[in-house]
Order: C-alpha cells, then sequence, then structure tokens
C-alpha cells in the first residue's frame, strides 16, 4: 500500500506503526492494552467512558450500556485522552463530550474527538475506500459498517473527504443541532437552522416515521440559503437516529 506517511495525522501514524493497511486491522483494545490501559466495558452512570491513570498504567472503562458503534468511539475517545493528554490527569467524558460531531472548535475534549475519528476511520484507508462512491447515506452506511463505526462518524467522515459541494446536518424539532460542509462547499451557502415542511427530514422529526428515506432530489432552498440558491437543487437523504434528531447528507448540484 502506498501511503504518503508526512500527510498522516498522529493517530493515522500510530496505526501505521501497527500495521495497519485495512480497515479490519483496526482493533482499539490491543492498541489501548500495547499502551498500558486496561479495557473494561460495564455500567457507567452520568457518563459514556472514564479514564484513570496511575503512572504508566490507566485503566479505560467504556458504558456497555451504549451500542456498539458509541462504545468504539468512547474507547477511541479515551485512547486519545491516554496517548496525548496523560499528563494532565485523568478524565470523566459525559455524553456531549464524546462525538465526532464535537471536533470543530479547539479544546482538549474536541481534539481527542479529531485524533478518535482519525483512528475509526482514517484518512489513508477511507479516501481509497470512497473512490468512485457517491456521497449520501447509503454510502455512509456501509463505510460505517464496513469500519465498524457508527453511522453519524462515518455521514461526517464521508462529508468532510468529499470533492462535491455537500453537507451532513442534524435537527431536532426546533433548530439545527449541528453541520458539516465538504471543503468543496461554497462558504456563501449556509445551512438553514428549521426543516423545511415539505421534506423526509421534517416528517421524520415530527412523526413516526423511522428508517432511512431514499435519496431525492429537492430544491436547495429547502436546506440552505445564499446567492441564487433558487437556481439549485440537492439530493437529500435522511434518517431519524435514536436520540430523535435527524441526520441528512445532502449533496449540491446546477
Amino acid at each position: 500500500m502506498d501511503v504518503d506517511l508526512s500527510r498522516l495525522s498522529s493517530a493515522e501514524r500510530l496505526l501505521w506503526g501497527y500495521g495497519v493497511t485495512d480497515s479490519s486491522h483496526i482493533d482499539l483494545d490491543a492498541i489501548a492494552n500495547d499502551n498500558g490501559a486496561e479495557v473494561k466495558y460495564r455500567p457507567l452512570g452520568g457518563c459514556e467512558a472514564r479514564l484513570v491513570a496511575r503512572g504508566e498504567n490507566a485503566i479505560i472503562s467504556v458504558n456497555s450500556a451504549s451500542n456498539d458503534g458509541r462504545q468504539r468511539f468512547s474507547l477511541a475517545h479515551e485512547l486519545a485522552h491516554w496517548i496525548c493528554d496523560r499528563k494532565t490527569g485523568s478524565f470523566l467524558c459525559a455524553k456531549e463530550d464524546i462525538g465526532p460531531q464535537n471536533a470543530i472548535a479547539r479544546s482538549v475534549e474536541a481534539d481527542a474527538n479529531s485524533y478518535a475519528s482519525q483512528l475509526i476511520l482514517p484518512t489513508y484507508l477511507v479516501e481509497p475506500w470512497m473512490k468512485d462512491r457517491k456521497v449520501n447515506l447509503d454510502v455512509a452506511s456501509l463505510l460505517a459498517k464496513d469500519f465498524n463505526a457508527s453511522l453519524t462518524a462515518a455521514a461526517i467522515k464521508l462529508v468532510k473527504q468529499a470533492t462535491v459541494p455537500a453537507f451532513v446536518v442534524c435537527h431536532n424539532q426546533t433548530r439545527l443541532a449541528w453541520h458539516q460542509r465538504s471543503p468543496a462547499c461554497s462558504p456563501e451557502f449556509y445551512v438553514t437552522s428549521e426543516l423545511h415542511q415539505d421534506t423526509d427530514a421534517f416528517r421524520m422529526a415530527f412523526g413516526g416515521v423511522m428508517g432511512m428515506s431514499k435519496s431525492k432530489r429537492e430544491s436547495a432552498s429547502r436546506w440552505i440559503s445564499g446567492r441564487d440558491v433558487f437556481r439549485l437543487e440537492v439530493n437529500s437523504q435522511s434518517i431519524k437516529l435514536p436520540d430523535a434528531t435527524v441526520l441528512t447528507i445532502i449533496t449540491l448540484f446546477k
């Protein structure tokens, strides 16, 4: 596998050092153990994961009540703290601290989320995987399955690596919870703060509709604002998440 090592993030360099050349090689429990951290899965009240360090060893506790994708990201998040922040003490990370959507603003927790995202979905493996694939939730689901990641993490990675104008957005009934745009997306466009009543996402948020919608072509003005947006259309695809928010990937075209 031909990889430019100078382009790798610190998390990717860690994986490369372990000989990871396929998504199936990413064993976070083994990496943690090799770095002196014992991983335990058990019920945790009030947090998703906990790191307790003592000298050169640590115990990482992961909430056993969470789903597999959440557990895996929580472990990667605490592993990031152990590898990058071990001199700053122990960490007790709540649900709102851990998540790929919280890796934008610079902070210790955001940096840990960014590191965790690269551990689970390393760019040097995701880029070739994405070749000639579309940017929608169907493909994000395949990415999540192949890399044993959550759908949210996979959708964010897909959009961040996309070469076409695209957004991944998450709404609740009252507002836009968070969003991420692709590098190819013009900064002139902004995601609307509220769901448009004619979108599948609106029907999911306010009704009992579950499952994933089909990719749908519709007016871009239902999703974004900006100059000449009325001339544009998007493909949109949505899914209602277990926390009742609605995740959508939209791609733009003229």
